[in-house]
């Protein structure tokens, strides 16, 4: 049989996996690339690899690579493959392109556009007939990846990402997609403790990925036998035959393995999620071989029956406010549950944040490191025995704030911290004269201007100060001037003790350059890879202060929460929102503390709703309502985003809004959301939803932190995108021109 170059992408972090499961299927030189592994091999083994990979997304076929230096040779490229060999003229096709580095083409919509239209084009030539365009299941799916110069030209054989087993409710989104839940489960060591009749059990198992995975193991069945769609299937030169001979194979191991699957228990404690999850079991033919049940994590415990084996799960991250101190009591419980009642059994978990892990008292192997979308995670693996049992006491981010800044008051910790002092008087006064001229009482001072200074520094000007305790205190009018510092976690190449030693100097130079006292200077630590860190509670002190932004006032707190109340870069897009909102009906999504809604009110909304998931957050935009005296139709509403906007958009009568502004953050994993929530793969339904809402001539203003956002255009035809990033980043944050992306959206 023919042998063909072949490629193969998967998650970060798995490569390894991918290329095991390779070469065990017979592929030739083998090669472990990013995110990817190159290989050669015949038909029957691409088709065995997308029927039987459980890491692998896509399978590609590459067709050709050829230089690309104008938008010309990208068209002629394409077109050089004589494409009746692999479609006829009335199939449908699509197309995804991306490029990296290339001067000739960078945007990938554009692209795309060029190589359908290289296709289409010769086609109708031919044939004075031309394939239709379908983006969702395609007779043919065509790859083109541009790097630098050079363009690889493929066929898409998966045609849909392959972690889609074809039994999961699409409507409901996973916290972990199935390679990576099949990827925990082998680096778990699952097939061998399977192969020993071991149990498996998730004691957190929503709607049932890792059981899932864990039956498709230890039964031996094909991961992808229950899909109905691969882009081989429409493709001109695919051998249905061989096919068909692979999927009896596939059946009939299917069979011989689910007559020695070992026990499989799941526990949740929600029951619409169980509910799904037995759902989800009967779609994949399992009913009656996996048992989960509606359970407290406390009440976790195996039955006599159970031998022992692995306890596997996705425990939730705590990525908003509130939920950080929660899911540490979780983790100590969980952990008390594991030492009690799960004795001479092993375990694995993927989390967010490895101090989490410490909460359970369990000595874990040397931690792996994955990716779940986005954001990097850790493996933990555990022997539950004894002599791993540990009390655990860690240092909180806040305790080491705390430490570094009594060491800057008693000594000058670092030599060379007089050069950041001078920075900083020479910002001070560029930015004194800026902030007075444009009437900016709250502005970012310093951004590791230098990079052996990797700290955020943010001046906060206010009239006002009261305890939360006492709310019915009497206000100073005493001017006072407050300093929030973020310290940007350094990377692994520098050592501790010396970063210690620079932000200790750093935090020494600030009360001295600015002449106020050290008990007005705040610091934070901010880590790396946590999605959602302004909900991160760091102290419980109550002190909040009023400030004043643009004729409206706020109220800030500079030591409960990593942040403050008041992002500073978007100061810009609420003045645009005051200036526009007058006689308007204004919907805030995602709201934080409302201060977006407080503009909006005092530029003459006639009514807004605002809605965020936080009833702490909602207190703190209704104290910031009365602070500034609004009254009439401006409401708040408790509520998941996502999942609010889906029902507001699907109601026959839906609300409609003259002005909305959404500004999401890039992931949650919150447990009180429905399900995880990713920006860059939900930004489609949620903007669809929200500009549903829209009345007629209404604006729509979308805000995104995440530096590698991806609008996708196509998928969002029929709205009209201005990308007005620049103009909303001011000019105390110009340093930074992707602190944020923001789009003007219309229908």
């Amino acid at each position: 049989m023919t042998q063909y170059p072949l490629y193969a992408t998967a998650p970060k972090a798995l490569e390894g996996i991918l290329a095991n499961e390779i070469r065990s299927l017979g592929g030739q030189n083998v090669k472990e690339k990013l995110a990817g592994v190159a290989f050669d091999g015949d038909l029957a083994l691409a088709y065995r690899l997308c029927l039987w990979s459980r890491v692998a997304n896509r399978v590609f076929l590459p067709l050709s690579s050829f230089e690309v230096k104008s938008q010309q040779d990208l068209y002629d490229g394409v077109k050089r493959i004589n494409w009746f060999e692999h479609m006829k003229p009335d199939d449908s096709l699509a197309v995804s392109f991306s490029s990296k580095n290339s001067p000739a083409i960078n945007n990938t919509h554009f692209g795309a556009q060029k190589v359908k239209d290289a296709i289409v084009d010769q086609m109708r030539a031919k044939f004075n007939k031309r394939p239709s365009v379908d983006t969702e299941r395609p007779s043919l799916r065509v790859n083109v990846y541009l790097h630098n110069d050079l363009a690889q030209l493929s066929l898409d054989l998966s045609g849909e990402s392959l972690h889609k087993r074809g039994f999961r409710d699409v409507s409901i989104a996973a916290p972990i997609k199935e390679n990576l839940a099949a990827a925990i489960l082998l680096r778990a060591g699952w097939p061998a403790i399977a192969e020993q009749g071991g149990t498996l059990l998730d004691p957190m198992c929503g709607s049932g990925t890792m059981l899932l995975e864990g039956a498709l193991i230890a039964a031996d069945i094909a991961p992808g036998l229950q899909r109905d769609y691969f882009g081989f299937l429409g493709w001109k030169k695919h051998d249905s035959a061989l096919w068909q001979s692979l999927l009896d194979e596939a059946r009939a191991r299917r069979d011989a393995g689910l007559a020695k699957l070992p026990t499989i228990v799941g526990f949740d404690q929600d029951r619409r999620t169980v509910a799904t999850a037995l759902q989800h079991v009967e779609n994949a033919g399992l009913s009656g071989k996996i048992h989960i049940e509606k359970r407290d994590i406390a009440d976790a415990a195996a039955a006599e029956s159970w031998p022992k084996g692995l306890i596997a799960c996705n425990p939730p991250y705590g990525e908003r406010l509130g939920d950080e101190a929660e899911t540490a009591a979780l983790y100590r419980r969980f952990g008390e549950v594991l030492k009690q009642r799960f004795a001479g059994w092993q375990a694995a978990m993927i989390i967010s944040d490895p101090e989490l892990g410490f909460r359970l008292g369990i000595r874990s192997q040397k931690p792996i490191t994955l990716f779940n979308g986005a954001l990097e995670c850790k493996l933990l693996r555990f022997n539950i025995e004894e002599k791993a049992f540990f009390e655990p006491k860690a240092k909180s981010q806040q305790e080491r704030a705390e430490s570094i800044w009594r060491r800057a008051q008693v000594e000058q910790p670092d030599p060379q911290a007089e050069m950041f002092g001078n920075r900083l008087r020479k910002n001070l006064k560029k930015l004194t004269k800026w902030a007075k001229q444009n009437q900016v009482s709250c502005y970012r001072l310093y951004d590791a201007d230098l990079p052996e200074y990797a700290v955020a520094v943010d001046l906060y000007q206010g009239e006002a100060y009261r305890s939360q305790l006492t709310p019915h205190a009497n206000i100073s009018a005493d001017e006072q001037l407050w300093v929030n510092v973020q310290e940007y976690e350094s990377p692994k190449s520098v050592d501790p003790a010396k970063a210690n030693q620079r932000l200790a100097g750093a935090m020494a130079e600030i009360p001295k350059v600015l002449e106020i006292p050290a008990n007005q200077v705040f610091l934070k630590i901010r880590r790396k890879q946590k999605a959602s860190d302004q909900y991160e509670k760091q102290g419980d002190s109550g002190r909040f202060h009023v400030v004043e932004e643009g004729g409206c006032k706020f109220w800030v707190n500079f030591e409960d929460y990593l942040d403050t109340g008041l992002f500073l870069d978007h100061r810009p897009m609420r003045l645009r929102i005051q200036q526009e909102a007058k006689g308007k009906r204004f919907l805030n999504l995602f709201a934080y503390t409302g201060s977006a809604t407080v503009h909006a009110a005092l530029g003459g909304a006639v009514a807004s709703v605002t809605v965020d998931m936080s009833n702490t957050y909602l207190d703190w935009a209704r104290r910031n309502f009365e602070l500034n005296n609004i009254r009439g139709d401006h409401k708040l509403v408790r509520a998941d985003c996502p999942k609010w906007l889906a029902e507001q958009a699907a109601l026959k009568n839906r609300p409609q809004f003259d002005l909305i502004f959404l500004d999401p953050p890039t992931f949650s994993n919150s447990k009180k959301m429905d399900e995880a929530f990713d920006i860059q793969s939900d930004h489609v339904s949620l903007l669809k939803n929200a500009a549903a809402l829209l009345a007629s001539g209404g604006v729509l203003y979308f805000s995104t932190n995440f530096r590698r956002f991806k609008l996708d255009r196509e998928a969002l035809a029929g709205l009209n995108f201005e990308d007005i990033s620049a103009a909303t980043i001011p000019e105390d944050f110009a340093r930074d021109q992707k602190i944020h992306y923001c789009w003007r959206i219309t229908r």
